[in-house]
């Protein structure tokens, strides 16, 4: 039976915390409101997917078991009588009353984050005249994105942290961020649908959809380590467990569908299971380290040619390659730390938004013809 009185609090809760950064926007006039209602998603739906690796690493994805309120309510305030009698059956489990607070702003977010593509929608619909029907589909698209990856978060908690749904959950929420930033980054203008052309495109785009296939590689291993708790299955570096090749279990490793902790057969899952996970991500690094560096590295000198932009944008991608490996390293050496944990998965984000970005200077050109453009 459906809670109306619960979704039309949670409405108003998502009004609230979207409205406020729309009565913004409509304080700076100086930037189209279309444009700056973009970018604002770009960074809003960023600071979620932060957010939603703090409510991951915090175990707090289960603070409030049901959804898409808490114990039935809008806020944990309401629900503190039922956190209080579930945290005292089970005083070593995943309810505290901090807990369910964390996990509820991290829905809230991804509410405020909705209501926001949502009014992009009407205001592309309202717009159709000045900027066209691409915008308008675009937001459909980003709507429909959404919708999905609400229903993930959804079963995140009706699933009890299944691994491959929570990794999911975070690799939609990546194809959101990267889908928003294409998105922003189109200019449209108030005055028809004339849109101003880059010249330049010198950066191929055969390279960067391989890096970004790459990344993306990368990044569900990451994620693979993250949400089967397997970053401290290796706990010594460059080695793990002594050895440059730790006995592995890829059939258990790589089981998709099955329960956190447990293998298909219903059995905890073998250390040499998550040691296999943990290998996998922390070798397949060296590979995306190296495509990476490339890309930037084929940025950087044609940048310096042809585009300040592409130089810039190359540059920033070196840097975050390098601060990930950093970082990556330090949650093994310093035994999984939250803020360095955050920084990981906020750097993997940052990762993706930068490859959007480069990708405003590609171009399906034969690297014959990319050269002869830096040349010329």
């Amino acid at each position: 039976m459906i809670n109306w009185i619960l979704i039309l609090e949670l409405g108003v809760i998502a009004t609230i915390f979207a409205g406020l950064p729309l009565v913004y926007l409509w304080s700076r006039p100086k930037y189209d409101f279309f444009q700056k209602l973009n970018w604002l998603l770009v960074f809003i739906t960023f600071d979620l997917i932060v957010f939603g690796a703090f409510t991951r690493l915090t175990d707090s994805g289960l603070g409030c078991p049901d959804w898409p309120g808490c114990y039935g309510t809008s806020n944990p305030w309401q629900a503190s009588g039922e956190i209080q009698v579930a945290e005292t059956s089970l005083p070593t489990g995943p309810v505290t009353l901090l807990k369910a607070w964390i996990e509820m702003v991290h829905r809230y977010l991804a509410m405020t984050v909705g209501a926001l593509i949502v009014t992009q929608v009407f205001m592309s619909l309202r717009q159709i005249n000045l900027i066209g029907k691409r915008p308008l589909l675009g937001s459909l698209l980003l709507f429909i994105l959404v919708s999905l990856q609400g229903a993930f978060g959804a079963w995140t908690v009706t699933l009890r942290l299944q691994p491959i749904i929570v990794t999911m959950h975070l690799i939609f929420a990546l194809v959101l961020l990267a889908s928003l930033t294409a998105f922003a980054q189109q200019a449209y203008s108030n005055i028809g649908d004339q849109s101003p052309m880059l010249r330049n495109r010198p950066l191929s785009a055969k390279l960067l959809i391989f890096g970004s296939f790459v990344l993306a590689m990368q990044i569900f291993l990451g994620a693979w380590v993250s949400t089967n708790y397997a970053v401290l299955s290796c706990p010594n570096f460059p080695k793990c467990l002594d050895s440059l090749w730790p006995v592995t279990d890829w059939v258990n490793g790589f089981a998709l569908w099955r329960e956190l902790g447990r293998n298909t057969l219903g059995d905890f899952i073998s250390p040499e299971a998550l040691q296999t996970i943990h290998w996998a991500h922390r070798v397949f690094s060296i590979v995306a380290l190296a495509f990476l560096s490339f890309i930037a590295w084929q940025g950087i000198y044609l940048g310096r040619l042809l585009s300040p932009g592409l130089l810039y944008w190359s540059r920033i991608l070196l840097s975050l390659a390098l601060i990930q490996i950093f970082t990556g390293i330090a949650n093994i050496v310093f035994q999984w730390p939250l803020f360095v944990a955050v920084m990981h998965t906020g750097g993997a984000a940052l990762l993706v938004i930068c490859m959007v970005r480069i990708g405003y200077w590609a171009s399906w050109q034969s690297p014959v013809q990319i050269k002869a453009m830096a040349l010329t």
